[in-house]
């Protein structure tokens, strides 16, 4: 697992939002349920008010993928319909940092 998106899981389940934040690159996008949030400061926004709104907690069963192009599939339970639910986390990575994710 690229460093990258072991500290994004890692931040999940610490609830800290700055390590989270950390591990994208400034210009990342992250688009979750219809919406994108475009850099760093979105990005931490969007994280703090999801965990807010659902208590989620996230625990990755696969991965898949290698080098820049790395998906993977976590249970995320918490207070919303029909959780738990299995998504998929599709990350790119691009020098160390996450610049793309996509939730779903």
């Amino acid at each position: 697992m690229p460093e990258s998106v072991k500290a994004y899981f890692d931040a999940e389940r610490r609830n800290d939002p700055d390590a989270l934040a950390a591990a994208f690159a400034a210009g990342a996008v992250v688009r979750d349920e219809g919406a994108v949030h475009e850099g760093i400061p979105a990005i931490r926004r969007w994280w703090i008010a999801a965990k807010e709104k659902t208590h989620h907690v996230t625990a990755p069963i696969e991965l898949a993928g290698s080098g820049d192009k790395v998906s993977v599939c976590a249970l995320v339970s918490g207070d919303f319909p029909n959780s738990p639910a299995t998504l998929d986390f599709a990350f790119t990575i691009e020098q160390g940092k996450i610049v793309e994710l996509e939730i779903g």
